[in-house]
């Protein structure tokens, strides 16, 4: 067997091998740092060659600044997206969440994400603004829920959320919220209370 036909049956299987590894995860957004970590590649320059090769080959997707996927960006949940973006402890709430449930009537075009750091970035179409909250209350997961691999926050907790950084803040479907819940959220994670919405 010549030695290029060897080459090229050894990289099938490394590429084989590779892919097998991301699938079993079940994953399907990554981390430069998380495929450096599966493939056990040490070498930054090996990995930037590996992940250029495979992007070329249209294998990996790269959707923003050393965050790769295995489909186009569109196709993915946007929660997930900023979150894999920002890189660092997050969940979905304020307008987001409440416009999902209907106490936001107007049309939001960003998904609000509530963090460790303010930003706002693009990934691909969708538009991303993260609030930023202390660590004291932004790690308390009181009214957080996982939905399809993404922290999220309940009504209650994004209503809360938003009065914390906008005590005037304006809903549009007030009769729709549960204020009883909302100050137990409030209290339990040590906001201010809002008398003033009970």
């Amino acid at each position: 067997m010549s030695t290029a036909k060897y080459n090229n049956k050894s990289n099938k299987g490394l590429y084989l091998s590779r892919f097998y590894q991301i699938a079993k995860l079940g994953i399907t957004v990554f981390h430069v740092n998380d495929l450096a970590n599966l493939w056990q590649i040490k070498d930054p320059n090996n990995l930037h060659t590996t992940l250029k090769r495979y992007v070329q080959k249209g294998l990996l997707i790269r959707i923003y600044r050393g965050l790769y996927s295995l489909k186009p960006v569109e196709q993915l949940d946007s929660a997930l997206v900023g979150m894999k973006a920002l890189h660092r402890y997050a969940y979905v709430s304020t307008e987001t969440v409440l416009a999902q449930a209907g106490i936001i009537q107007q049309k939001i075009d960003q998904v609000t994400l509530v963090s460790s750091i303010s930003k706002k970035f693009f990934v691909g179409s969708f538009n991303f603004h993260s609030r930023q909250l202390a660590d004291k209350f932004l790690y308390n997961e009181i009214g957080i829920i996982n939905e399809n691999g993404a922290k999220k926050a309940s009504a209650e907790r994004a209503v809360a959320d938003l009065l914390y950084f906008n005590p005037s803040a304006y809903f549009d479907a007030e009769k729709l919220i549960d204020w009883k819940k909302v100050k137990i959220v409030q209290k339990a994670i040590g906001y201010p209370l809002t008398f003033n919405r009970y």
